[in-house]
């Protein structure tokens, strides 16, 4: 998520629907870190330290900062996710707070009023808007909170409608429509289809033989999938590009070759007349049906 024009991408499809109104070359990196002292003059108080995944900031025309955008990867649900995101958000806005008195304490460019003595931050001052997304890279239903209100425990509607909420942007691709997905412009299409149809194998051959893009997938993304799906597949070291459809044919292969090895064994076949089966049955080589044996048979 640190590439550009993955980043890029990811918020477009989220915010404009695959729209490319935000540019890879817009966005500046910025220190994971939020540092934050509540309320400016750093005075009083212990600071906060908190590392975010991904943080950029998007500029207007390279000068003028327009949005802070963010992102957390999560490998597994999180159910205490909105309050991870505020406390995030917050901490990066109470750091501009503190940019703010410190830079006008040291132009002095007028008197400041009593109430923005107190706090630093001036009544013309200004906060860049921050976006945090949050990007579940499961198979699964994200079936977490996604507002802070629902993270409460029951209390009286009369009170409850004064408790601040907060809700968080989720990309979870098993609650994506293919439509959805298919607004994605980079590989991120393909990452989040095979993600989201990892567990059904019959319609996760249809996808990825219908979209000829998983026949030269890049080789980085094709890693993404591996991790994230833990489907151990193998493909040439040093290729660039990788053919999923062939990857997938033989981690098929290999597994019902598992099958057949295991189901030899339970008709107390013996070694050898099990190799002789497996080059027949698979069309391999006695010396490959060996080695494909010898992983099996235990």
């Amino acid at each position: 998520m640190k590439d550009p024009i993955i980043f890029a991408d990811m918020f477009n499809k989220f915010l404009y629907h695959g729209k490319q109104v935000i540019r890879p070359e817009s966005l500046t990196e910025m220190d994971t870190t939020e540092i934050a002292v509540p309320y400016g003059d750093g005075k009083a108080g212990l600071p906060t330290q908190k590392y975010r995944d991904v943080l950029k900031l998007m500029m207007t025309d390279g000068n003028v900062a327009y949005c802070i955008l963010g992102c957390e990867d999560q490998s597994a649900i999180h159910y205490a996710m909105p309050v991870k995101n505020m406390l995030y958000d917050s901490m990066q806005l109470a750091q501009q707070v503190t940019k703010a008195a410190k830079s006008h304490r040291q132009e002095r460019e007028h008197k400041p009023s009593s109430g923005e003595f107190l706090g630093g931050f001036h009544k013309t001052d200004r906060l860049i808007p921050v976006v945090t997304l949050v990007i579940y890279w499961g198979p699964d239903r994200w079936d977490g909170p996604l507002t802070l209100k629902e993270m409460y425990a029951a209390v009286d509607d009369s009170i409850m409608q004064y408790v601040p909420d907060y809700k968080i942007n989720l990309i979870a691709p098993e609650q994506m429509t293919d439509e959805e997905i298919k607004e994605f412009q980079t590989n991120l299409k393909e990452v989040m289809l095979y993600i989201k149809y990892s567990k059904n194998k019959a319609k996760l051959q249809e996808v990825t033989q219908a979209d000829k893009n998983f026949q030269s997938l890049d080789r980085q993304a094709a890693e993404v999938i591996n991790v994230t799906t833990n489907s151990k597949l193998k493909y040439p070291e040093g290729k660039e590009k990788i053919d999923m459809c062939v990857a997938l044919e033989e981690m098929r292969t290999e597994s019902e070759i598992k099958g057949a090895v295991e189901t030899c064994k339970n008709f107390n076949m013996t070694f050898e007349k099990t190799i002789q089966y497996i080059s027949d049955h698979f069309a391999v080589s006695l010396k490959q049906a060996e080695d494909e044996v010898k992983k099996y048979w235990k």
